[in-house]
């Protein structure tokens, strides 16, 4: 496949990501009224909604390797920014250089992603992880979009379970499939200074927990220019290594 082919699926699966996420989040938001049927409704609907907030995740990590389009720096921050801001209200620019950080040391005291002091604790990691990401911004921004919402006539109910708890649910699945299994420390020696495993899970299981970062996360690692959804084909790469591409 060429460069101009592989931008253009890239493109049309973060359209259709970003399509599906915006109709759950405007019409659930918006018109969810609720009732017992509803509210058992609800359940598959957040269920879809966080699933969809760990694609728009994955197609700004895609951004922020210059995966997504290659050579057009300006389109990969744009569509990164919007991406991580409908996600949570994320910073773009802020969390750019922290994922480089981590892929330039992973599973190292340099990474911020890690936990050096509890390499196989997953608690302590989250925390960690979390409190790593927080901003005063985020919160600004999530609270300034949910009055804007309220002040159209949205209930903070409907906000908080369509919007909150799909991020939360996605923040969950992006650490624990993303990132803590993948460079949790083992018995198991890792293979190289990735320090980084894939959990080799069937392709729809890979797909459903997090965009085959789970199941092809050490080829991720080898290959970061590869955008989310080829990562299936890359297998083990010939011996050498390629610089990692930062788009910057």
């Amino acid at each position: 496949m060429t460069v101009d082919h592989d931008a253009r699926i890239s493109l049309l699966l973060a359209a259709a990501i970003g399509a599906a996420w915006l109709a759950i989040h405007v019409g659930a938001i918006v018109w969810w009224r609720w009732s017992p049927a509803t509210a058992v409704l609800a359940i598959p609907v957040v269920l879809v909604q966080a699933w969809l907030s760990t694609g728009l995740f994955i197609v700004a990590h895609d951004c922020m390797h210059g995966s997504f389009a290659p050579g057009r720096p300006a389109v990969n921050r744009t569509v990164g920014t919007l991406c991580l801001g409908a996600y949570a209200g994320l910073s773009y620019g802020q969390l750019h250089p922290k994922h480089h950080a981590h892929h330039d040391a992973p599973g190292t005291a340099a990474d911020p992603d890690f936990h050096a002091g509890a390499p196989r604790s997953a608690l302590p990691w989250f925390a960690r992880f979390f409190t790593s990401y927080y901003t005063h911004g985020q919160i600004l921004r999530i609270t300034a979009a949910a009055v804007l919402y309220m002040l159209l006539g949205a209930s903070l109910l409907n906000i908080v379970v369509f919007w909150a708890l799909p991020a939360l649910i996605a923040l969950a699945q992006l650490f624990v499939f993303g990132t803590f299994l993948p460079h949790r420390h083992g018995d198991t020696p890792f293979a190289d200074a990735h320090n980084a495993r894939s959990n080799g899970w069937p392709r729809l299981a890979s797909l459903a927990t997090c965009f085959h970062f789970g199941a092809y996360h050490h080829e991720h690692h080898l290959s970061p220019w590869t955008p989310w959804w080829q990562l299936p084909r890359v297998g083990q790469p010939a011996a050498g290594h390629r610089s990692l591409s930062k788009d910057r």
